[in-house]
C-alpha cells in the first residue's frame, strides 16, 4: 500500500463568473462513433443525457470538449453599460455572471460554498485570495483546503459535472498532486491514508446514492473526525453536489484557461493562453485503461462510455411512506447538535420564533459558514418567480429523489400550508406528473427540477428549453438555484439523521 500525505493548496483564486419528459429510472444513450473516441459536445442528443466517461483519457476529453458547450438559458442582448462593464473586466459580460445578475440577483457562486474554504489559520496569499472570492473564513473551519478539494474532485466525478471537475483538475495540479495522483482519485484509493479514504467513500455515496449513507459510514468518519469536523465535511459535499447542478443544469461551458487557477489576477490571462491550455494531457499506461470506481456503472460499456443511468429504489407510498416520514420524529441525530440558546446567540433574528429547527441546531457549529448557509436557505424561499405551492412542491419531489425523509416531511408540512391537496401530493410521485393537477409552466420547471435533483447530467437540454419556453429564463434560472440548494439540504441533513423537532 502506497499511502501519499499531500501538502495544502497554494494558489491565487481568480473566479470564473461568468416534448418535456422525465427520465426513466433506466434510461440510455446511444453513443456513435470508434470506440476509442466519443461523440464532441456540440453533436450529442438533446434529448438524452450526456454519456459517462468511464476511463481517464475519456474524462479528458470530455473536459476539453465542453469548452464549446451551448448554453442553456437565453440572454437578452449587451446594454451600453454592459459594454463599458466588460471593457474593464470581460467576467462581467461573461455567459454565468450575466444569467445570475440578471434571473438571480447575485453575481458570484461562492455562496454555495459556505463550508469549502480554508481553516481561519491559513494566513498566505492563497488562502487570503480564496476568502476574497467565498467570504471570511468561520473561526470552527479545520480540514485542509487541499483535502477539500480532493473531495470537491470525487462528488463532481461521480455527478460527471465537467465544468467542476475541470477546475479541480487545475487545483490538484497547481497543488503538486502528480498526474497519476489525480488519477489514483478516480481509480485506485490506496494511494492516500486511511482516514481520507472514509471521507472518499463518504462523498461517493453521499453524491450518488444519499439514501445508502448509514452508520457504519458516518461511525467509519468519526474515528478520525470529529463531529464538528463532520458537519464541515458534510456541508462541504453538500455544497459542491449544488454547484455541480448549478453548472449542469445552466449549461456552463468549460472554462478555456482552467478557471485560471495559479494565475495572480485576471489581467495576466492573454488571449494566446487561452489557445494552449488544454485538458489533453498524457496518462501514465498504469492509468490509461482503468475504469472508474466514483462513477456510476449500471450499464454496458460501450468503449470509454456508458449510458447515463439513475438507478434508485422505487418511491415509497401508502403506508410505507407514511412510516418512513412518522421515524423522522423519534430518530435521534448521528452528530451533536448545538443548544437553542448557542443557536439563536449564532444566527440572531434568522431563527424563527418557538421550536429551533434541527437543521440550524446542526449547522450552528459554525457561527460564519453556518449563518450563511442559513441565509442562503432562507434567500432562495423569496424567489420571484417560484410561488410558495410550487416552492413546496420541488422540496417534496427533490426530498423524495434523494430519500431525504427529514426534509421531506418539511416538504409535506409546507405543501399542507400552501394548500395542496393529498391527490396532488400523490401524483407528484408518479412518473409523469398529471396534466390536470399541474399547470403546463409548473409541469415543465418541476421536471427541471426533479430530473436534475436525480443526477446533475439526467436533465436534458430538451427539457431545458421546453420550461424556457414555457415559463421564461429567469423561472428556468431560479428552478435551477433552487434546486441546487434543495439537494445540499437534502444531503446535509439526511446523512446527520436530524430529526423535525428539537433536543433530540
Amino acid at each position: 500500500m502506497r499511502r501519499v500525505v499531500f501538502k495544502s493548496l497554494v494558489f491565487s483564486v481568480v473566479p470564473c463568473l461568468g416534448c418535456v419528459g422525465l427520465f426513466a429510472q433506466d434510461s440510455t444513450v446511444v453513443v456513435s462513433g470508434e470506440s476509442s473516441r466519443f461523440a464532441l459536445v456540440e453533436p450529442h442528443r438533446v434529448d438524452a443525457p450526456r454519456a459517462t466517461p468511464l476511463t481517464r483519457d475519456a474524462m479528458k476529453q470530455y473536459l476539453e470538449d465542453l469548452k464549446d458547450r451551448k448554453p442553456r438559458i437565453p440572454l437578452p442582448p449587451l446594454t451600453e453599460e454592459d459594454v463599458k462593464k466588460g471593457a474593464e473586466d470581460p467576467r462581467a459580460i461573461g455567459y454565468e455572471s450575466r444569467i445570475r445578475s440578471l434571473y438571480i440577483g447575485e453575481a458570484s457562486v461562492g455562496s454555495y460554498l459556505a463550508f469549502g474554504g480554508p481553516p481561519a489559520s491559513a494566513a498566505n496569499d492563497s488562502a487570503n485570495s480564496i476568502r476574497r472570492a467565498l467570504g471570511p473564513s468561520d473561526p470552527n473551519i479545520s480540514l485542509d483546503y487541499g483535502f477539500k478539494v480532493r473531495l470537491f474532485w470525487l462528488a463532481a466525478r461521480a455527478n460527471n459535472c465537467q465544468y467542476c471537475l475541470g477546475h479541480q483538475e487545475s487545483k490538484l495540479l497547481v497543488a503538486g498532486m502528480s498526474e497519476d495522483e489525480i488519477a489514483a482519485l478516480d481509480s485506485d484509493w490506496e494511494y492516500f491514508p486511511e482516514q481520507e479514504r472514509v471521507a472518499f467513500a463518504l462523498a461517493k455515496t453521499l453524491t450518488g446514492q444519499p439514501h445508502l449513507v448509514d452508520d457504519d459510514l458516518i461511525n467509519a468518519c468519526k474515528k478520525y473526525y470529529s463531529d464538528k469536523q463532520l458537519v464541515e465535511m458534510l456541508g462541504a459535499i453538500a455544497g459542491y453536489n449544488a454547484i455541480n447542478r448549478w453548472k449542469e443544469g445552466a449549461g456552463v461551458p468549460q472554462s478555456h484557461n482552467g478557471g485560471n487557477f495559479g494565475g495572480s489576477s485576471a489581467s495576466k490571462v492573454a488571449a494566446a493562453d487561452l489557445d494552449v491550455h488544454t485538458y489533453l494531457t498524457p496518462t501514465s499506461d498504469k492509468f490509461r485503461k482503468r475504469i472508474s470506481k466514483v462513477v456510476a456503472l449500471d450499464a454496458a460499456p460501450v468503449g470509454n462510455l456508458a449510458a447515463t443511468v439513475l438507478k434508485r429504489p422505487p418511491l415509497e407510498s401508502g403506508v410505507a411512506l407514511q412510516q418512513k416520514l412518522d421515524e423522522v420524529s423519534i430518530r435521534t441525530s448521528r452528530i451533536a447538535l448545538v443548544d437553542d440558546e448557542m443557536t439563536r446567540s449564532a444566527f440572531g433574528e434568522l431563527v424563527p420564533s418557538g421550536q429551533v429547527p434541527s437543521w440550524m441546531k446542526l449547522v450552528a457549529h459554525f457561527p460564519v459558514a453556518g449563518k450563511r448557509f442559513v441565509e442562503s436557505m432562507l434567500s432562495i424561499k423569496r424567489s420571484s418567480e417560484l410561488s410558495p405551492a410550487l416552492q413546496a412542491e420541488i422540496d417534496w419531489v427533490v426530498a423524495r429523489q434523494d430519500r431525504a425523509w427529514y426534509a421531506a416531511k418539511l416538504a409535506k408540512g409546507e405543501m399542507v400550508k400552501a394548500g395542496c391537496s393529498v391527490e396532488l401530493m400523490e401524483a407528484l410521485d408518479r412518473e409523469a406528473f398529471p396534466t390536470n393537477a399541474i399547470s403546463d409552466r409548473d409541469r415543465a420547471l418541476l421536471v427541471v427540477a426533479k430530473n436534475l435533483a436525480g443526477s446533475p447530467i439526467v436533465l436534458t437540454d430538451s427539457q431545458v428549453e421546453k420550461a424556457v419556453q414555457l415559463a421564461g429564463p429567469r423561472a428556468v434560472t431560479q428552478v435551477i438555484h433552487y434546486t441546487a440548494y434543495r439537494a445540499a439540504f437534502n444531503r446535509l441533513t439526511e446523512a446527520a439523521l436530524l430529526p423535525d423537532h428539537a433536543g433530540k
